[in-house]
């Protein structure tokens, strides 16, 4: 990955779209683990702590949690303590860790406008999604719809095609995942300051 160009779209427009930032056999070993074993995936849920609850109107997607015991995660977490390393050293951001899961998206799913942060904690500086969908087409829907910080104006849509990346500031963008017309996968994680 490019850190200087991350560093310096992040500190420009606080998001950036990457074509490819991950070498093609990693993407294919991401995109066989996110659908080796379903019995790994259970409903996402919204909110946090005593009051999360799965609402499958508000989001539709089932999630697994990576694992540092798997060696293709382990290397994709490789990748990205890598980034946190060079985004620290050029934009003193203080991540301190980084969490992320996979996310499935069955026909007819999505996740309606919403923000990373996480009502009473600052703790998410950064949002990162990796997609792992060959072939997608734009009819398949699906996309990443991410708005200002007022959540007004729309301003960028990501087609989830195989191997892009957005990465962007959890505080300042609000986003949804669109109705997804295909089973649409994904990695979903969070750069984080300590005190998390």
């Amino acid at each position: 990955m490019d850190i200087a160009e991350i560093s310096k779209q992040l500190e420009d427009t606080g998001y950036i779209v990457l074509a490819k930032p991950l070498a093609d056999d990693l993407l294919e070993k991401l995109f066989a683990r996110c659908q080796d074993d379903p019995a790994r995936f259970h409903a996402a849920q919204v909110g946090r702590g005593a009051a999360k609850r799965e609402i499958g109107s508000i989001r539709g997607d089932v999630i697994d949690w990576l694992d540092a015991d798997n060696s293709s995660d382990r290397i994709y977490l490789a990748c990205m303590d890598e980034l946190r390393l060079g985004l620290n050293a050029a934009l003193f951001l203080g991540l301190f860790d980084y969490e992320c899961h996979y996310a499935i998206y069955e026909k007819g799913a999505g996740y309606a406008k919403h923000s990373d942060v996480l009502q009473g904690k600052k703790n998410r500086i950064l949002t990162t999604v990796l997609y792992l969908n060959k072939d997608w087409q734009a009819a398949n829907g699906g996309e990443l719809v991410v708005y200002d910080p007022t959540g007004m104006s729309v301003i960028a849509r990501v087609n989830p095609a195989f191997g892009t990346m957005i990465i962007f500031l959890s505080e300042s963008f609000p986003h949804e995942v669109l109705t997804s017309l295909a089973t649409r996968r994904s990695i979903t994680g969070w750069f984080r300051v300590s005190g998390s």
